[in-house]
């Protein structure tokens, strides 16, 4: 058919079944802009770039669709490659769309050039580049497609003259990997390992959320008899209220489940990569078995034994895999089986003594958090304990809720007490670890959910990066709800400053006068705001804003009063006790 490559171009995204696309208008492709709407795509304008791309990221992992991103060429593009970075980490399957300076004046330093190809090569997994508006739809459609089955993001790159003309032109329709269970032989050998163990564990990962493997996941588990653990960040990649369940592994995971793969010999790891932050000691633990034999699960075959040595490497999808492996063992007599009785009662009791624990685990006990604890008691206000409110708002939890958190101690510490029964419902930064992530990504959620609670957690210090898209929440009508934890300091980062370097803290506070208010802030944008300093507030507080954001379309944002206790350090193994030299530093040690 004759057509415009503006044309071409939006054909092909509804072809993909895009119906929102996340970003902030621009000249570079407003011919196609012209016609999202009569196409049946909303354009959601942003605060920030980089908030889009983070919506984008939030959007594809709630829905299980591709999450779309575009901007204005250079400055509107480069905002995103942080969140694309993310997105990355996440396997995410966005598609950042990034017009680009026209072809007749590129290289001569004109007004918002640059060479944007480079900015995402680290962090894409593949990347278009439209050389000849005759291609338009061809490399539209396959970033699309790759999007999928490298399960992560891809880069289309558009010059801006490149939009208009005319062309003949196919649209190309959607073309899907299908992937299997894995290879016969890995299978085969998969399964006399599990036949012959006594005591296996299952670690499933976000492999399983993506390829909808969770149920899956459970029938294995059940054949099994086996505790299963979550990979880090990935709470909702099995039920939490399955008396298997026990709990992530990973920075501030669970210590049930991390006594409980000590034990193991073997570990089906589905549908991870086995991440070394996932897996780091915790707790004074070092948990990770190291004679146990390790089955990996992955779709990217370059991902088996990357981290961890594998007895047996299986390239397939989690949900296949998951499947032929309980089909295979179904007839069979495992070793586990006499055991299975005894190995229950031990999950439960180690699940049991762990909430013990938490309840009881009011507040941090190193000699720094009770000396805050001891200082701010003196001051004005009241201070709430990190893990108290953090208990508080798991039990105050609307059932079929979506929750995002940040990076930074306290979100850190909320992994312990976030528990899902359904998948698709967290949303961290993963190996990214990067700030500002969470209100956007639970926006994006939102947009591609609405029928679900949405609720963000973040920090004060990562809160200022992204707040200005309350706005956009507001603006838009994609209403959430998020916590604010108000301690004045990045926590995480401060921590490593009381381990390693004798409490010298160098641009770790914030706001010593502690007149800000985030409660305010949010009603001068337009919501709803309410500060909270007494313990037994939390959960009502909660309640309420999730009611509201439910029943009436309102955002709320909850400011939390918190003491400042930390929790462990955030980086315990990639610092050292520092050495100095020179004799005006001798003092710094």
């Amino acid at each position: 058919m004759k057509m415009t490559p503006s044309e071409a171009f939006v054909e092909t995204l509804v072809a993909n079944g895009v119906t929102d696309i996340f970003g902030i208008m621009g000249s570079a492709f407003m011919d196609a802009m012209d016609i999202f709407a009569p196409a049946g795509i909303r354009l959601i304008p942003v605060v920030h770039e980089q908030g889009a791309a983070h919506m984008a990221d939030g959007y594809a992992r709630a829905s299980g669709r591709h999450g779309v991103v575009i901007g204005q060429n250079g400055p509107g593009i480069s905002n995103c490659v942080t969140a694309i970075a993310a997105a990355y980490w996440a396997h995410s399957p966005v598609v950042m769309i990034t017009p680009e300076t026209g072809t007749n004046t590129q290289g001569l330093g004109g007004f918002q050039e640059a060479n944007q190809l480079p900015m995402f090569e680290e962090f894409v997994k593949y990347q278009g580049h439209v050389a000849n508006n005759a291609r338009m739809a061809e490399i539209t459609g396959r970033c699309f497609d790759r999007a999928m089955s490298e399960i992560g993001p891809t880069q289309l790159n558009i010059p801006r003259d490149l939009f208009y003309g005319d062309i003949d032109v196919e649209i190309p329709q959607p073309m899907r990997v299908d992937r299997g269970p894995g290879g016969a032989q890995s299978l085969a050998e998969a399964v006399e390992l599990l036949a012959t163990a006594k005591n296996p564990v299952i670690m499933s990962g976000g492999g399983v959320i993506m390829a909808d493997g969770v149920d899956e996941c459970v029938a294995l588990a059940e054949r099994l008899g086996c505790p299963v653990v979550n990979s880090y960040q990935h709470n909702d990649s099995f039920p939490a209220s399955h008396e298997q369940w026990c709990g992530p592994l990973g920075y501030q995971g669970s210590k049930a489940g991390m006594r409980l793969i000590s034990q193991a010999d073997v570990v089906v790891a589905l549908g991870t990569r086995l991440g070394p932050f996932g897996t780091l000691p915790q707790h004074g633990m070092d948990y990770w078995p190291k004679d146990a034999k390790i089955i990996q699960i992955d779709a990217d075959h370059k991902m088996l034994g990357l981290v961890k040595k594998i007895s047996v490497g299986i390239c397939a999808d989690a949900k296949a895999c998951a499947i032929a492996l309980t089909d295979m063992l179904k007839e069979r007599t495992l070793a586990c089986d006499e055991t299975r009785a005894q190995r229950m009662a031990d999950m439960a009791k180690e699940k049991a003594n762990w909430e013990s624990e938490l309840d009881e685990w009011i507040h941090e006990k190193d000699q720094y958090s009770l000396d805050m604890i001891a200082e701010q008691a003196d001051e004005d206000g009241s201070w709430l304990h990190p893990r108290q409110v953090l208990r508080e708002l798991e039990n105050a939890m609307p059932a079929d809720k979506m929750v995002s958190t940040d990076i930074g101690n306290i979100n850190s510490v909320a992994h312990s007490y976030l528990r899902f029964d359904r998948p698709r419902s967290m949303f961290a930064p993963m190996s990214f670890g990067n700030c500002g992530y969470a209100l956007p990504t639970i926006m994006g959620a939102k947009a591609a959910c609405p029928e679900r609670p949405a609720i963000a957690y973040s920090g004060d210090g990562a809160w200022a990066m992204s707040m200005v898209e309350i706005l956009t929440a507001i603006r838009h009508d994609i209403p959430v709800t998020a916590v604010v934890f108000h301690n004045r300091q990045w926590g995480a980062e401060k921590k490593n400053q009381v381990e390693f370097y004798g409490r010298r803290f160098v641009a770790g506070e914030l706001n010593e006068q502690g007149n800000e208010s985030f409660a305010d802030m949010a009603r001068s944008m337009g919501a709803h705001g309410v500060t909270i300093d007494q313990l037994d507030d939390v959960g009502a507080a909660l309640n309420k804003a999730v009611d509201a954001q439910m029943n009436d379309g309102q955002t709320t944002v909850i400011e939390v009063m918190c003491t400042r206790e930390l929790g462990d350090p955030f980086r315990k193994d990639a610092l050292a006790k520092p050495t100095r030299y020179l004799d005006k530093y001798k003092d710094y040690v």
